[in-house]
């Protein structure tokens, strides 16, 4: 199986087909910590499909995830590193980390960073026990680590704020954890917005359109970067070494595509393939209020981000959604006729 697979598309398969799916010989092994959560089913979906071995490593096992689980406390050694050995190739994806959608209390912002880098410095310290070198080290980090970047038009070699705001103070150390890794080749991630109709960002934004409630936040003109799926794991596959014709070098990458959109172009878009008319603007007042009543950050929805990469152009790589319309054309291929068939 060639093309990417989707955890939907792979869930959608009959039990006996997921069942009958093995290895190939020489397969690559690919442990996948924090891999229970939405990107990290969608990679081993893939590459469960593609003959890969792939071990997700959780605090908990969920009994209903049809993929091989290995339980540890994302701190220190155990059992657990045992997934690290043996024979083959072994990859690393280091997914872990709490999600971002909370409070920006100081205890929260403290507990996003230790959720982050306390299991990089585990996964690390475990690298540093063995007789060869991981392979490959995906690294996962965000683009937010630009915090609210205004107009700065950020790529892989724009500096980093001062100061170590909130979303830099969280994932400028998350990376810099993974810096002693023994491994022959790391990547590290940098990772927009994925659009994904399973992920929560997605979701939330359909929701509101779909209530009505699809006008710009604020003056509308904050930056929302983003990637598709589809495209987004192409780009593991390839940090992998499984894409031949695209190479990527090691260090910093970041995951977006070269047409990053203002708030107003991305309510207008979600407007208009979900077939709702014109909304009225979201006052900032009125987000920050939701924010309290949801739990969330207000900083979601009024800062952004213009990042693109300066990379990926001379690796062979070729976006198959780079547009926002095209993405959006995919992802809600069935989601007017889905509303509609649940109305009245």
């Amino acid at each position: 199986m060639t093309s990417t697979t989707t955890y939907r598309e792979f869930l959608a398969m009959p039990r006996e087909r997921r069942a009958g799916i093995e290895p190939d010989e020489g397969a690559l092994r690919v442990v996948i910590a924090g891999g229970a959560g939405a990107l990290g089913r969608n990679i081993a979906a893939d590459l469960t499909c593609r003959g890969h071995a792939v071990t997700i490593l959780t605090r908990r096992v969920d009994p209903n995830l049809p993929f091989a689980q290995v339980v540890w406390d994302g701190r220190g050694l155990g059992d657990w590193v045992q997934t690290l050995r043996g024979p083959g190739p072994v990859a690393v994806v280091n997914l872990a980390g709490k999600l971002v959608d909370c409070r920006p209390t100081e205890r929260n912002i403290a507990e996003l960073r230790s959720s982050r880098v306390d299991p990089t410095a585990a996964l690390v310290a475990a690298s540093r026990t063995l007789d060869r070198p991981v392979e490959r080290w995906v690294q996962a980090s965000t683009t937010a680590i630009w915090s609210d970047a205004g107009e700065t038009r950020c790529t892989e070699t724009t500096p980093l704020p001062v100061g170590l705001p909130q979303m830099t103070g969280v994932a400028e150390p998350w990376e810099r954890a993974s810096e002693g890794a023994n491994a022959t080749h790391r990547i590290v991630l940098r990772t927009s917005i994925v659009l994904d109709p399973d992920a929560p960002a997605l979701k939330r934004l359909v929701q509101l359109t779909r209530a009505g409630l699809g006008g710009r936040i604020g003056r509308g003109d904050q930056w929302f970067s983003w990637i598709h799926l589809a495209d987004w794991l192409t780009l593991v596959r390839a940090a992998l070494g499984l894409e031949p014709e695209v190479r990527l070098p090691d260090g910093i990458l970041v995951a977006a595509t070269d047409h990053p959109v203002r708030n107003r172009e991305l309510m207008a878009a979600l407007r208009r393939h979900l077939r709702r008319p014109p909304a009225p603007p979201t006052p900032v007042g009125v987000l920050r209020l939701g924010a309290v009543l949801l739990r969330s950050d207000p900083a979601l929805g009024l800062t952004g981000r213009h990042t693109t990469s300066e990379i990926l152009p001379r690796t062979g790589f070729r976006f198959r959604y780079p547009t926002l319309d095209e993405a959006l054309s995919d992802l809600l291929a069935g989601a007017v006729s889905g509303s509609r068939g649940t109305s009245g």
